[in-house]
């Protein structure tokens, strides 16, 4: 008899039939949904669409509150338009900004961590952060057109987002 032969030695792999994890086990994952759906992400942070929402406002609003800051510093980096219907002394442009920049801020990171209030905020603040920079147009045009756009695709990710979970 050789030395594989004896009954006390175990193959590294065993190739029979594996008979899965017992379904009354408590321990047991759970089966798969019908349709193939992923179960929902329990640890608190977000994907896809609405992590790019949340990231775009953060950066939005880390250049809200440096054009507020600028607007308030030094308001001769931005052009003066005396005729123009919604004049505020460019302080004052720089104080909105500074604010909005701060509530996009906030709002971003809500979104990224998954908060119930997150996505709904963070449409209302892009929103409102969008119209704030296209009042400011003719005091420093490219950048709130920029703004504006990035306002934008905020608000286009965080509507268009779908939950996995099925109700």
């Amino acid at each position: 008899m050789s030395d594989a032969d004896t009954p006390s030695e175990q193959p590294l792999w065993n190739p029979g039939p594996n008979p899965g994890p017992n379904p009354s086990s408590p321990s047991a994952p759970a089966p798969p949904r019908s349709g193939g759906a992923r179960p929902p992400r329990e640890d608190g942070w977000v994907s896809g669409l609405v992590l790019f929402g949340g990231v775009v406002m953060l950066v939005d609003g880390v250049f809200g509150i440096l054009r507020g800051i600028m607007g308030i510093a030094n308001d001769s980096v931005f052009v003066n338009a005396p005729n123009y219907v919604f004049h505020f002394d460019l302080t004052a442009w720089g104080w909105i900004h500074l604010v909005l920049g701060v509530l996009l801020v906030v709002v971003g990171y809500g979104v990224l961590k998954g908060a119930a209030w997150g996505r709904a905020a963070g449409i209302a603040i892009a929103s409102l952060s969008a119209v704030g920079n296209m009042m400011a147009l003719p005091y420093y045009p490219l950048w709130s057109l920029i703004a504006v756009a990035l306002d934008i695709a905020v608000v286009w990710a965080l509507c268009v987002y779908r939950s996995d979970r099925a109700y």
